[in-house]
């Protein structure tokens, strides 16, 4: 795609989703992921109505008088998004490719960050590190983390999201928000999930297809894995069939959700063929009543 091209998209999306972060998510996001605790500001003469626990009394034995502690809440955070690029996220069926809605969504929530003056950065993964942007405030990071997911560079291979969240660990030294954006076709990553939620706010947000919930009977069809590049013919008029794939589905979905509860981690489950705002709408409800 030319750099033309790509620049617009980057841009309509920030314009589909400037006007969701405005009037939706913006105040939301700012009541859900506060800053780091409270940090020491100043010191100055106590006033009438100053909570007396404020004082500091070493100073205040040292002038004979009373001084209190101003201290006010480290707002600022540290957002990263390790986002799954693998092949199986360059799909869909329904209304957009599984890439465009996670691209979307982390265009929503990277520009609420940046808005309540935050950092930004991202991790690409397949079954290996592709891309990694440092956090930084501003939008052009922003738009950088946007434009890697639609069009950082395709690799075939699986997915290791075991290593990525790995490697997340290392880079992120102090306590961030982390989304985990992933179609999570493997489950097995608690290993480095626990550690990783132990330390940070992590949010895993599930991109599903319904392709991935079920099958269509539509007589043979041929299937291409899209990681390994093998080719297998389904009859998709097997009943039976139909059913153990909508069972498999349920299967890891269940697993995911015990393996993200068991960590404390967080889940948001989006689908292509619906409307994202409702799932991540009723997250910051559910933060929002916990956080007060």
């Amino acid at each position: 795609m030319l750099s033309s091209e790509i620049l617009k998209k980057v841009r309509q999306i920030e314009i589909q989703t400037r006007r969701t972060v405005n009037e939706v998510f913006a105040g939301e996001y700012k009541s859900v992921f506060r800053g780091q605790g409270m940090e020491f500001s100043e010191v100055r003469e106590y006033q009438i109505g100053d909570d007396i626990r404020q004082i500091d009394w070493n100073i205040t034995a040292r002038f004979s008088h009373p001084y209190v502690r101003l201290m006010h809440e480290e707002r600022e955070l540290t957002v990263y998004f390790a986002v799954d690029i693998s092949s199986s996220t360059h799909f869909g069926t329904a209304e957009q490719f599984k890439s465009e809605l996670a691209a979307e969504v982390c265009s929503v929530l990277s520009f609420s960050a940046i808005r309540n003056g935050d950092k930004v950065g991202m991790v690409s993964f397949t079954d290996q590190i592709e891309k990694y942007i440092p956090p930084r405030k501003g939008k052009s990071n922003a738009m950088r983390v946007i434009r890697e997911i639609l069009f950082g560079e395709k690799k075939a291979g699986k997915t290791d999201i075991n290593g990525s969240l790995e490697y997340l660990f290392n880079v992120a030294r102090k306590k961030s928000v982390i989304f985990v954006v992933s179609d999570f076709y493997e489950t097995t990553f608690n290993q480095s999930l626990k550690p990783l939620a132990n330390k940070h706010d992590v949010i895993l947000l599930h991109v599903v297809d319904p392709l991935d919930r079920s099958l269509p009977n539509l007589g043979l069809l041929t299937f291409s894995d899209a990681e390994t590049g093998e080719t297998l013919v389904v009859d998709t008029s097997d009943k039976t069939l139909r059913e153990n794939y909508t069972l498999a589905f349920a299967e890891r979905s269940q697993n995911l959700e015990k393996m993200a509860k068991n960590a404390k981690a967080d889940l948001i489950t989006l689908h292509t063929d619906q409307s994202y705002l409702e799932p991540l709408a009723n997250f910051f409800r559910m933060r929002g009543k916990l956080s007060h």
